[in-house]
């Protein structure tokens, strides 16, 4: 029942956050895409994330060039730049079309830092 608990917590306080979750205990978080961004969006985010960090990473070879999607790469140069920036929710806002979650987006050698 505690984990309810938390659990309904953790969704009040994502949804009270404007859908950015905030951590108050040094819980690791990442910076993705929403799902529900559009082509243009992701695209604008991609530009700007890289034009701010290195996105080598996304590289043809590299470890995170696959798969090789818009909402892929957008999500890794999202979280560059939020990692970059002190993991603050508002450097995962990219106009209300990232999201911090806690579950690792990493996959196969693809790290997310």
């Amino acid at each position: 029942m505690a984990n309810v608990s938390l659990l309904l917590f953790l969704l009040f306080l994502s949804l009270s956050s404007g859908g950015n979750l905030i951590m108050a205990n040094g819980q690791k978080t990442w910076c993705v895409a929403k799902p529900s961004s559009d082509q243009a969006t992701l695209l604008a985010n991609l530009n700007y994330a890289c034009s701010q960090v290195d996105c080598r990473i996304l590289q043809k070879g590299c470890p995170c060039s696959y798969p090789d999607n818009l909402m892929n790469h957008a999500s890794i140069a999202m979280n560059l730049y939020y990692q970059s920036r002190g993991k603050n929710h508002w450097n995962c806002d990219f106009r209300a079309s990232g999201i911090v979650v806690v579950t690792d987006p990493s996959y196969g050698n693809c790290i997310y830092a």
